[in-house]
């Protein structure tokens, strides 16, 4: 059976570091920073985490430059594609000037099989997450990809997510409303659907449809690696979390999964910037937005423990969002419905970032000023609701939550 892939127990005292000096100029050598522009007030204050930083350099820098089952063009063809559906022009432009395959940013899908199928792929986990089913990826492996191209593909969309929302939301604090361009005009696959109401997983366990705050497990819907043949590289790319299925699927892309997993601890198991149960708070309503219900439930749990206020924690899980067609919604306000005003501040840019494309505002980043959070608590928050961003995507795409205990054989 599958452990809870994602987080140490919430009670867990977080690790304490020493406060490096904050080098604005190491806060615009990396992608997202140089991208976002950033003045010196907020460089400065993103540079009080180094780590984010650099291990969200060092992940970017797995997927798109190295070893990998697809081509670099074709992954940055891809990225550009879901950079575009996210309204992220200049990580579009990014791509395009290192090399992205631009065949793949026309009106008209593929005639190869193979790259049609990745095009549409890309699309549904960008824009629509949770319409996505093991069929999807099945479709995928007919075309003629492999099980480390498709945690590859995932890994390319879900990344994306996180990069565009850190760039996004990085500008906002600087007072730049995001540019919005036109994304392609072509449906994606996911349209029409709604999402799966089965009540059983992949695995043959129970599997939870609604919200909660219990403890939820994951199982996978391609192979992950099997315990007995993971080597010392994608072992060492856990580091110290549990070898769940979840994991040793990722584990296909080692040195992704290796700067995640420390780009994880950097955000949210620190005690600088935002208070733990607040950054927890803006994972739980992204998570509520792209519409995961194991992710919610983990980060739900935390902050209600950390907070100690569960009522209002619940109170948002208990929300239910209209949706459109492409399962978007249709308004993200109601989620900060009965919360005292900070709370409601940072659920309403929380979700607001999390949307596709971002639909926050610099007035919501003035309200969270009034309400008191500094610059380095505000990128803070930008870094939550971008990393779940991808780990959504990436829970979302790749299988099912079940309850423990339920599933009928151990994987």
């Amino acid at each position: 059976m599958s452990t809870t892939p994602d987080i140490a127990p919430a009670a867990a005292a977080a690790p304490t570091h020493p406060a490096a000096p904050a080098d604005p100029a190491a806060a615009t050598a990396d992608d997202i920073g140089r991208l976002a522009g950033l003045g010196e007030a907020v460089a400065k204050a993103r540079a009080t985490k180094p780590a984010v930083i650099e291990r969200g350099q060092a992940a970017g820098d797995a997927l798109f430059l190295g070893d990998a089952p697809v081509t670099e063009a074709t992954r940055r063809g891809l990225a550009a594609l879901a950079a575009r559906r996210h309204g992220a022009e200049a990580l579009v432009r990014h791509h395009v000037e290192h090399g992205a395959d631009e065949r793949l940013l026309g009106e008209e899908l593929p005639e190869d099989r193979a790259l049609r199928a990745a095009v549409e792929h890309i699309e549904l986990i960008t824009v629509s997450p949770a319409l996505a089913g093991r069929e999807d990826l099945y479709r995928l492996v007919e075309a003629g990809w492999s099980t480390d191209a498709v945690v590859t593909l995932s890994q390319v969309a879900a990344f994306t997510a996180f990069q565009s929302r850190a760039v996004q939301g990085l500008r906002l604090l600087q007072g730049d409303a995001p540019t919005t361009e036109p994304a392609p005009a072509r449906p994606t696959v996911g349209r029409g659907r709604t999402k799966s109401a089965a009540r059983t997983a992949a695995n043959g366990g129970d599997r939870p449809v609604e919200y909660t705050r219990e403890l939820l497990s994951w199982t996978a819907w391609l192979p992950p690696v099997p315990v007995e043949e993971l080597t010392p590289e994608q072992e060492d790319a856990f580091l110290g979390k549990t070898n769940g299925e979840y994991f040793r699927l990722l584990s296909r892309l080692p040195a992704v999964l290796k700067a995640r997993t420390v780009l994880d601890a950097a955000i949210f198991a620190t005690r600088e910037g935002l208070p733990r149960a607040e950054r927890e708070l803006a994972a739980a309503a992204t998570s509520k937005v792209t519409d995961c219900v194991y992710c919610a439930s983990v980060h739900a749990r935390k902050s209600a423990q950390l907070s100690k206020r569960p009522e209002d924690v619940d109170r948002l899980l208990a929300v239910t969002l209209d949706r459109d067609a492409d399962w978007l919604p249709v308004a993200t306000t109601p989620l900060a419905a009965g919360q005292d005003s900070r709370w409601a501040a940072i659920v309403e840019f929380s979700a607001a970032l999390a949307t596709t494309p971002v639909t926050a505002t610099t007035t919501q980043v003035d309200r969270l000023r009034a309400e008191g959070l500094s610059d380095a608590e505000l990128t803070d928050l930008v870094a939550a609701v971008a990393f779940f961003s991808w780990a959504n995507r990436l829970m979302l795409s790749l299988g099912d939550p079940f309850w423990p205990g339920t599933a009928p054989t151990a994987p």
